[in-house]
């Protein structure tokens, strides 16, 4: 049979067990060295090393496709976090940026954007053709996307919420007082949540139904809670000083207002942006245990192999059996319609392949 890789040794499920053993359970090349070898396999850490960017190259026309579903959305969730990258140069590493984009309800996909440096031309570049609200944190490298109009800022309640908590020990009146005014707004959210849980959206017109429900939960609720937890915020920060931690949850908040309340105007935006902040996270644990990139080309391979994965796992499908099957499929004679390969597609067609996560 035509392997995946042209002239290559491995098959698709050698390949896979690098991909998802890497970039799913975090393990470093070394360990899954280790890991071959007590199976009688001996397989270098530069050859595994060379499998993982060419299993990259074979699944970026589907990255590509996930994109291109992203920028589609009309809300678009972002966050980013640093990734040390060597560089022989140096030689010593240097901090590069991993940037998640999570698509909305009706583009279920998470994508990462690898850029060298965390300056704004990064996402401008990959948000240049969308338009739509953005749900991300108070970064000021976001301020020229808005420029324009064409998105709308949506900040996060949990940025702030944070603030406050962290000065409650130092002023706990007023620092307990936000942080009550900013759970009945959560208590509003838990009430729309527990509507979906009781009858499950499973068609476009059934999340439509519960989009506009929570709006006008939001309208009803929120709206009055939001006008006076404002009008407190305004008569607050002249009781506390400026550079108090209060103050400066206060500043945070009161000059970002209507970033902060925008999320009442559609019932299909989130109160926080936490859903990207998980979505950074594997990022994160990899990070911490790989230590660092080999090289910018790892970092475009990891940001195509995250992606490729996280979308699998946030849309529930077993991701060897997923990218076993996709790396059949691409290396295969019969062309295959890249839309089939996207993770909620492809599990329409593999209901055995769903799997609970528990977290």
């Amino acid at each position: 049979p035509e392997k995946p890789i042209e002239k290559g040794l491995p098959g698709p499920g050698l390949l896979s067990a690098i991909a998802v053993g890497k970039y799913a359970d975090h393990l470093p090349l070394y360990r899954l060295e280790d890991v071959f070898a007590r199976h009688g396999v001996e397989l270098s850490r530069s050859t595994l090393c060379r499998w993982a960017l060419q299993t990259a190259d074979i699944l970026e026309p589907l990255y590509r496709l996930m994109i291109e579903r992203v920028r589609s959305s009309d809300a678009i969730h972002t966050d980013d976090t640093p990734v040390p990258v060597l560089d022989p140069a140096l030689p010593k590493t240097r901090t590069a940026r991993l940037w998640v984009y999570c698509g909305d309800w009706q583009n279920p996909y998470t994508v990462y954007d690898y850029t060298i440096s965390r300056r704004r031309d990064g996402p401008a570049e990959f948000l240049k053709e969308f338009g739509g609200y953005l749900q991300a944190d108070a970064f000021a490298g976001y301020d020229g996307i808005y420029a324009g109009g064409q998105v709308r800022q949506v900040l996060c309640w949990a940025h702030a919420r944070r603030k406050f908590f962290e000065a409650r020990t130092v002023q706990p009146e007023p620092a307990h007082r936000a942080l009550a005014y900013i759970g009945r707004l959560y208590g509003v959210e838990r009430a729309a949540q527990e509507l979906a849980d009781r009858a499950p959206p499973s068609t476009e017109q059934a999340w439509r139904d519960w989009h506009d429900r929570r709006r006008e939960l939001r309208q009803g609720q929120s709206r009055p809670l939001l006008t006076e937890f404002q009008a407190w915020l305004q008569e607050a920060q002249w009781q506390v000083l400026p550079k108090s931690p209060v103050g400066r949850a206060i500043g945070y908040v009161l000059p970002r207002w209507d970033g902060m309340t925008r999320y009442c105007e559609d019932g299909a935006l989130a109160i926080d942006n936490n859903l990207s902040e998980r979505m950074v996270r594997p990022v994160a644990i990899g990070r911490k245990n790989d230590l660092f990139l080999g090289s910018d080309n790892g970092g475009k391979a990891a940001a195509i192999l995250y992606g490729v994965l996280a979308s699998a796992k946030s849309n529930q499908v077993e991701l060897l059996a997923y990218v076993w099957d996709l790396l059949v499929q691409i290396s295969g004679d019969a062309p295959t319609d890249p839309t089939d390969m996207l993770p909620d597609h492809w599990l329409r067609a593999h209901p055995a392949a769903l799997r609970r996560w528990s977290r």
